[in-house]
């Protein structure tokens, strides 16, 4: 007898509860409490995770000295400044001075003059005529460096060698540009034009860094000007032009940090710039990476203008490939921590670095400190006098060491070249064209 088609033999649904293997045991009714017991009170209880609180920086915020009143220049006997910064010691006793407070005085008393202040916000009709004045010698500092162009050196990226004849230059006119501040005295002159001319950079060794910024922040001392005009106006054209002239003579950055740090030769654009944006509606410290972001707003605010230029003349896309310091603090939360981070790297990366603060020059503006070394007395040669090469003298340990400035490392090294060069050298080899990215991102 032929099967049932798919018949698989016993028909296992016919079987009763007690036959059918899949079908489980039913408890009787005495095992089954009236009261189960309440499992739940067994389980562990759920707290809220305590978030812990983040670390706090290690580095106390500094506290703005008081700002003194300006000397009166019937009591100073103006001299030449001098380099007095040339051992550990000179520097230990600088950092203890009222020089000291002075420059962080004036520093942070022009950042907190900024805070939430956009530059346009100052029009050009309220400018006092001292403010006019210094707009007018920064004009006639770009004639000079257009009347004074770089030599040929055969795509060389490092610094031109036109950028002497631009500095001597500059010292034949600032006589004459200082008579129009109202500086009449011919050793006031001498004195103040110091700071004037180590302002643009350095006349052996072609370079340009915070170093020589701060020069001119000494320079602005002499000036009974408004504050919020002297940066929002004079040092932003100070900034414009110092663009033109690292462009024109590709200056190699002055000391260590380059691309390590925040900018190949400026500081002070984030410190004002961050002071600017303290409060801003909408800009946050993370906006720098977007691009619509800074071409919108990067003439109203230096910190985002400043960004914009830095990536204008890098040929690799991408703050985290060219500036990773600038790429870790948009990570900050607000721009209170970046202010406030600004200020403790003023203090440590520029008034406590030795071989930034070795070239400082003291006078009878900003006094040396009784006790501090004389660059006679060690047989040091003057800023002026270097030779060639830019090797500094100092004391360490009782000995003489020779520094050069041109370097990776805090200390010895080879010479940097400029990236603004190589970015101009690239532009010369398209044709003029836009540089060609490597696009990581």
């Amino acid at each position: 007898m032929p099967s049932e088609p798919f018949s698989m033999g016993k028909d296992t649904t016919m079987l009763s509860a007690t036959e059918n293997p899949r079908s489980p045991n039913p408890l009787p009714a005495s095992a089954i409490p009236e009261k189960p017991p309440n499992l739940s009170a067994q389980l562990p209880k759920l707290t809220p995770r305590v978030r812990q609180p983040p670390p706090s920086n290690p580095l106390p915020l500094p506290k703005t000295p008081t700002l003194p009143s300006p000397p009166s220049r019937t009591h100073l006997s103006f001299i030449r400044p001098t380099r007095r910064i040339l051992s550990p010691k000179d520097h230990d006793l600088f950092l203890a001075s009222s020089t000291y407070d002075l420059l962080l005085s004036f520093v942070f008393s022009l950042t907190d003059s900024v805070r939430d202040k956009r530059i346009s916000d100052i029009k050009e009709t309220e400018l006092s005529s001292t403010v006019k004045h210094i707009l007018h010698i920064l004009d006639e500092v770009d004639d000079v460096a257009n009347q004074c162009p770089p030599e040929d050196q055969g795509g060389s990226r490092f610094g031109n060698k036109g950028f002497r004849n631009f500095l001597d230059a500059l010292g034949i006119e600032h006589e004459a540009w200082h008579r129009k501040l109202g500086i009449e005295d011919p050793e006031a002159i001498n004195e103040v034009s110091a700071y004037f001319l180590q302002s643009f950079g350095n006349h052996t060794r072609i370079d340009y860094g915070s170093g020589h910024e701060l020069n001119f922040m000494v320079w602005l001392l002499i000036t009974p000007a408004d504050f919020p005009a002297l940066v929002l106006h004079v040092f932003t054209r100070y900034l414009t032009l110092m663009r033109h002239i690292q462009s024109t003579y590709y200056l190699e950055p002055a000391g260590s940090h380059g691309v390590w740090g925040l900018d190949d030769y400026q500081f002070l654009p984030f410190l004002f710039g961050s002071s600017q944006l303290l409060h801003h509606p909408f800009i946050r410290p993370l906006s720098i990476h977007q691009t619509l972001i800074l071409d919108e707003y990067g003439h109203d605010y230096m910190y985002l203008g400043q960004v914009a230029f830095v990536n204008s003349v890098k040929n690799v896309q991408g703050l985290r490939w060219h500036s990773p310091m600038l790429d870790d603090i948009s990570a900050a939360k607000s721009w209170e921590k970046v202010e406030g981070g600004m200020r403790r790297m003023f203090v440590a990366e520029v008034l406590r670095k030795l071989p930034v603060m070795q070239h400082f020059l003291f006078g009878s503006l900003v006094p040396a400190v009784e006790g501090m070394n004389r660059e006679e007395e060690l047989g040091v040669p003057s800023e002026e006098e270097e030779t060639e090469g830019g090797e500094t003298v100092v004391m360490k340990d009782g000995m003489k060491h020779v520094h050069q400035q041109s370097s990776w490392g805090d200390c010895c090294g080879i010479k940097v070249p400029s990236s603004i060069g190589a970015a101009q050298e690239m532009k010369k080899r398209m044709g003029g064209e836009g540089l060609r990215r490597v696009p990581f991102d």
